[in-house]
């Protein structure tokens, strides 16, 4: 338990007795032990919201940003290059974050390696959106020396280039799904074409990503990170059940009783909505908790990677 976080770790316990109890019987948290755990798991995805936001409200040197630095932070550059008006490169070091992951093992080190050049430079918007094939092609020569691990989340991607999830691809659909004139005219127009209501160019944005191997978790996890940022004004809506494992199972846990427990993505969503006007949360935080949860039902794990 982190010891600023008891009151709402409390609060949030509450909150699902009572909805239990008044608006929608949750069995998954019928016991004091898995309600307990659930809240501890809604409070550090909470805590990892706070964390993107107080990353953004410090000034970020340039080392952050550089990654032959030995100082590199990719999550604090995208911070850096907002707070220096560079969107481009900020959105790119998304779409990176994105691709590699994070591993608890190795940490960020395989997108340092990339994304540095391996000590000879960086492989920056401006280079790779005016020659993608140049990025490609040192990939190709290099990617045996290149360290580190893909995050859990994409540990099916591959460095090879003869693999059938090869970088080259990824890159090639993600930047014609940008276009020519980048992130911020591509968002800007998003926009423009959908309105202003946050969840819905989210879940527009979400409907025309189509990115190679971007599926339902790394398409909800980039759009998420560009709204983290500001990047465009966006937040999630729903938390995009359909094509989930984990989180499709977690919410199954909770309102039935079972991972396997029946019932369609569409009702699932809307006792989320239901859950959420309960607890406050938002879609982002309630799809990652519910996500976690489902490994350890009933004591807490801290999930970093």
């Amino acid at each position: 338990m982190w010891p600023t976080r008891t009151g709402r770790w409390d609060e949030i316990r509450q909150a699902l007795q009572t909805h239990s109890q008044t608006v929608r019987d949750l069995p998954g948290v019928a016991d004091d032990d898995s309600r307990s755990t659930l809240a501890m798991q809604f409070v550090a995805s909470l805590r990892r919201e706070d964390y993107y936001r107080r990353v953004q409200e410090k000034h970020i040197g340039a080392a952050k940003a550089d990654p032959n630095s030995g100082a590199f932070d990719p999550e604090r550059a995208v911070a850096y290059h907002l707070q220096n008006g560079d969107v481009e490169e900020a959105a790119w070091l998304v779409f990176l974050m994105t691709h590699f992951a994070r591993p608890a093992s190795t940490g960020w080190l395989r997108l340092t390696q990339v994304y540095g050049r391996l000590g000879q430079g960086t492989w920056d918007w401006v280079t790779v959106s005016s020659d993608p094939d140049q990025m490609i092609a040192w990939l190709a020569e290099n990617w045996t020396n290149v360290g580190g691990k893909f995050g859990n989340h994409r540990k099916y991607e591959s460095l090879r280039p003869d693999s059938n999830r090869n970088f080259g691809s990824v890159l090639n659909s993600y930047l014609a799904w940008i276009g020519e004139d980048g992130h911020r005219s591509f968002f800007a127009n998003m926009v423009q074409q959908t309105g202003n209501d946050p969840t819905q160019i989210f879940d527009a944005l979400y409907r025309s990503m189509k990115v190679s191997t971007f599926g339902r978790l790394a398409k909800f996890d980039y759009l998420a990170m560009i709204g983290r940022y500001g990047i465009a004004p966006i937040e999630a809506g729903s938390a995009y059940l359909k094509g989930a494992t984990g989180p499709a199972s977690g919410a199954r846990l909770l309102f039935t009783g079972s991972v396997q427990g029946v019932a369609i993505e569409t009702q699932l969503q809307s006792w989320l909505d239901e859950l959420d006007a309960s607890l406050h949360v938002g879609m982002a935080v309630m799809e990652d908790a519910l996500c976690n949860w489902q490994k350890s039902p009933s004591s807490f794990v801290h999930y970093k990677g």
